[in-house]
């Protein structure tokens, strides 16, 4: 997190929200010790609720942080008078998450697509319907076998992109690897299916 490395003042803790975030807005000498400490006292809560929405801890992580970078940046636009300052912390947490998973659940259907374009045979209305099971069938073993001759990383940064939804910078942490080595290896991969699939047809 970019706030792990601001040392938190002791014995401040009694200082209010209110006058925490007028620091915040005034960009005082100590802002940067306001950020931290609203950060101490929020940080966690917000990161819990962050999990609940996403079940993922690392999009929580960037969650909570794009909460305190909003308000690093926009604390002025904070009005005590219009309510406190909690509730308001946890609106934008519970919101950026939701943004989070709107936009994860579209890319993970524009996969789905795109995947659909690639794969399914063109629909013609004078093929039997046995004939059209049949090549369904030859195609999608025609799948399994090029993905079986894929390397097992590569295999697997596959499909978790596909099946499981994760974003390309999730796999590159679950798999440790660079984000542009998982972003190479899918887009191979795909190719290699692709003319596995024209090969065959």
């Amino acid at each position: 997190m970019f706030l792990s490395v601001i040392e938190i003042p002791q014995g401040d803790e009694r200082v209010s929200d209110s006058t925490l975030m007028e620091r915040l807005a005034r960009r005082e000498a100590s802002a940067s010790e306001a950020l931290a400490q609203l950060y101490d006292r929020y940080g966690r809560a917000l990161y819990s609720l962050a999990v609940r929405i996403t079940q993922q801890a690392a999009t929580a992580e960037e969650v909570v942080q794009d909460v305190f970078l909003q308000l690093w940046r926009n604390a002025a636009r904070y009005q005590a008078s219009r309510g406190p300052l909690e509730p308001w912390l946890f609106t934008l947490a519970r919101n950026r998450a939701l943004d989070v998973l709107r936009l994860k659940h579209e890319k993970q259907r524009r996969r789905e697509d795109a995947m659909d374009e690639t794969f399914s045979a063109p629909a013609a209305a004078s093929v039997p319907a046995a004939e059209i099971q049949i090549d369904r069938q030859r195609r999608a073993q025609q799948v399994r076998s090029s993905m079986a001759s894929l390397p097992e990383k590569q295999r697997r940064a596959i499909e978790l992109a596909f099946f499981d939804g994760m974003t390309h910078s999730e796999i590159a942490a679950a798999l440790s690897e660079p984000l542009g080595t998982i972003k190479s290896w899918i887009r191979g991969g795909l190719l290699r299916l692709r003319e596995a699939l024209e090969a065959g047809s």
